[in-house]
């Protein structure tokens, strides 16, 4: 058996799961989310718990029984309390605003860079005086989250020798030492 696949999900109290044949749909205070479940793989719903089986012991089935697991409790988290990813903005005249769902970046290219984020995703900048601009991105989707904040950063990837770039916040990069190390 799976380790993570056989542990069980505990559903919160404001949280409402629907399971309708092969269909999970998740609905809670920060949105709903719904997802199909292949591969013999069902759910089973036991009070505030949800338990995933599988029917067999066969390839894929063993091969998805942790993975729908997993996906099924991100989607109980994320419509609970919702995932938050923070990402800065190092560099000289970096700037980020938003209009909305439009976000607005200065990335030290010859243009401004208008990325629209998906309506299931709420964005805010923010800039403090001594500090680098922030992006904070909240949604209730992990993965769509995941996504579209990597989109964001490979707009503009840290560099290694000065560290310039979007980067998520507490990212430790890896710094290379430059050319005056190779004159000793």
């Amino acid at each position: 058996m799976s380790r993570i696949g056989k542990l069980p999900i505990t559903i919160p109290a404001k949280v409402e799961v629907k399971i309708s044949g092969s269909t999970i749909s998740v609905k809670g205070p920060k949105g709903e989310l719904t997802r199909t479940i292949t591969g013999g793989i069902t759910v089973k719903q036991d009070g505030s718990t949800l338990h995933v089986e599988r029917s067999g012991d066969e390839k894929e089935q063993r091969a998805c029984h942790g993975l729908y697991r997993a996906l099924i409790n991100n989607m109980v988290h994320g419509v609970s309390t919702g995932y938050k990813s923070e990402q800065e903005l190092v560099g000289v005249g970096y700037k980020a605003s938003n209009q909305g769902q439009i976000l607005d970046l200065v990335l030290g290219y010859s243009h401004h860079i208008v990325f629209e984020l998906p309506s299931e995703i709420k964005v805010s900048t923010k800039q403090e005086k001594g500090g680098y601009p922030t992006i904070i991105l909240e949604s209730a989707d992990k993965q769509l989250l995941g996504a579209v904040s990597a989109k964001i950063r490979s707009l503009r990837t840290p560099e290694p020798y000065k560290g310039k770039g979007v980067k998520y916040v507490n990212e430790v990069l890896r710094r290379k030492a430059g050319k005056s190390a190779a004159k000793k």
